[in-house]
């Protein structure tokens, strides 16, 4: 029995999962169009090696990855390519990015997939390159390229593959459903996982309020024979953080500004072990990912396998949407998510639910009013910082004490909001002073590079005038050598004298 260890803080909000009926998965048909964004992922984003016009089928390559922070992007499905420009996506500043339109075809016609079933065969970087081919990116958290994270580098061995199957938010149950519904798949894709790591232990943990899920996923473990532990582990939100769910199952603590890693473990997503096993066995990119719909301003909430770059309005309206003035529809869940500014965005690869509340089930904010200096957010605060002095130091732009009160260890999982009785949006003020420090960060750098230029540029204007400068000394010594030698110059006196010499030779023979 694997002992569990408690996270300082956390909070117990309403859950509401039952709405979205966990484990069962409807169908809602394809959308007459696809936006597809070319960055749905940390990093670059990927390069499109099509153009509009072009018919493509589903499982085809539509953008190459652009460096190593990068992953490709796949059709879902079959169509036509109606334009590559900028539309509006699903991010908390409302901005558009650059994404490819395609119109669907309803055929659902795919290219030929090559899978590897005998994976066990294969050396581990070529499968982590195939995962890399597949553009598969974390599926529950930033998008981090899958295959970074499973090439960690020699510092240390990975001793330990954590998946990790808390999904702690209220509301969301993608991931609930994707173990009920995919269990089987779920343990190969681990296994795999493990291989690609050198991980001698595999460990699967699930709160405890997804009984379905842990019988499933224990029942296809004993079905494979596999060596994997399965643990539950009490509800509480925010237990499903990276650093959170490790330091619960494991006791050990990622350091500060670290990454699991740096203690030998490597930490993912249920989505992201199954879109793995898709990938290497099926020979199938990643296309598609399970995304909740829930709300009570939705008549139909559910869980539904959606292609990726759906509109999000026509999942809404799929789900029979009841709009209201003043309502919100909310990327994410209540406490992490954002609301969207526009429904034309789409889904991407790091969309695990869409909730639809109606005003009287998630009133809007009320007006924040001044801190009272209470300590709840502190109690609250599941990475035992101290939320209210990094409100303060948000406020006055602090950036060096917000740097010694490690600010870039909060997780922003809003618990610290939640508990605040002043209603201050402390989570906002602590993203936007992590956008300043990363700008300021920038700035330097830019300052540095410009700098280092300036430098040697200098440096090459004053060896080129030192150069310059030695010729000129060259030549006056030169001149004052044939001054010296009664105006004759003395290499033009050897030269004649070697001809001189030539000449009387040439007339004794």
């Amino acid at each position: 029995m694997r002992v569990l260890h408690d996270i300082h803080g956390g909070i117990h909000p309403p859950e509401r999962k039952g709405l979205s009926q966990p484990g069962k998965l409807a169908s809602l048909g394809l959308p007459p169009r696809l936006v597809i964004p070319l960055r749905q992922h940390l990093g670059a984003p990927a390069v499109p090696v099509v153009a509009p016009g072009d018919t493509v089928l589903g499982g085809q390559l539509l953008a190459e990855a652009n460096g190593v922070m990068s992953v490709p992007v796949h059709a879902p499905t079959s169509g036509t390519v109606r334009a590559i420009e900028s539309r509006p996506i699903a991010h908390a500043s409302g901005l558009e990015d650059i994404c490819i339109e395609i119109e669907t075809d309803g055929l659902d016609q795919w290219v030929a997939l090559t899978g590897t079933p005998q994976w066990q065969e294969c050396e581990p970087a070529a499968l982590a390159e195939r995962v890399r081919d597949a553009g598969i990116a974390g599926m529950g958290g930033a998008g981090f390229p899958t295959a970074v994270k499973l090439t960690p580098g020699p510092k240390r061995p990975i001793e330990l593959l954590l998946i990790n199957g808390t999904e702690c938010e209220p509301y969301i149950t993608a991931d609930d459903t994707l173990m009920q519904c995919f269990a089987d798949q779920l343990i190969e894709g681990a296994a795999i996982l493990a291989h690609i790591l050198g991980a001698g232990a595999i460990l699967i943990g699930i709160e405890d309020n997804k009984p379905e899920a842990i019988a499933r996923v224990q029942a296809a473990v004993t079905k494979a024979g596999a060596s994997i532990e399965v643990a539950s582990f009490p509800t509480k939100y925010p237990s499903g953080g990276e650093k959170q769910v490790i330091e619960i199952l494991t006791g050990q603590q990622v350091p500060s500004g670290g990454i699991p890693a740096d203690i030998g473990i490597v930490c993912l997503n249920p989505g992201t072990a199954v879109a793995v096993r898709e990938a290497i066995v099926d020979g199938k990119p990643l296309t598609h990912r399970i995304v909740t719909l829930t709300g009570e301003a939705l008549s139909q909430p559910c869980n539904t396998l959606a292609c990726l770059g759906t509109p999000i309005g026509y999942l809404l309206q799929s789900t029979g949407w009841t709009s209201e003035a003043q309502q919100r529809v909310i990327h994410g869940g209540p406490m992490m998510g954002f609301a969207v500014s526009n429904l034309a965005a789409p889904i991407t690869k790091i969309t695990n639910c869409l909730l639809a509340p109606t005003e009287a089930e998630l009133p809007l904010p009320e007006e924040p009013r001044p801190c009272i200096r209470c300590g709840h957010c502190a109690e609250a605060c599941p990475a035992s910082l101290l939320p209210q002095q990094l409100y303060w130091y948000a406020r006055a732009k602090d950036q060096e004490q917000l740097a010694e009160h490690r600010l870039f260890d909060c997780i922003e999982c809003g618990a610290c909001a939640y508990v605040c009785p002043s209603q201050i949006p402390l989570v906002q003020y602590y993203r936007a002073a992590k956008g300043q420090i990363r700008d300021s960060e920038q700035e330097r750098a830019r300052s540095d590079n410009s700098r280092a230029r300036f430098e040697a540029r200098e440096k090459r204007v004053a060896e080129e005038a030192a150069a310059r400068e030695e010729k000129r000394a060259a030549r006056k010594a030169a001149a004052q050598q044939q001054a010296d030698n009664g105006g004759v110059d003395p290499v033009q006196a050897a030269i004649a004298r070697a001809k001189a010499k030539k000449a009387q030779q040439d007339a004794q023979q």
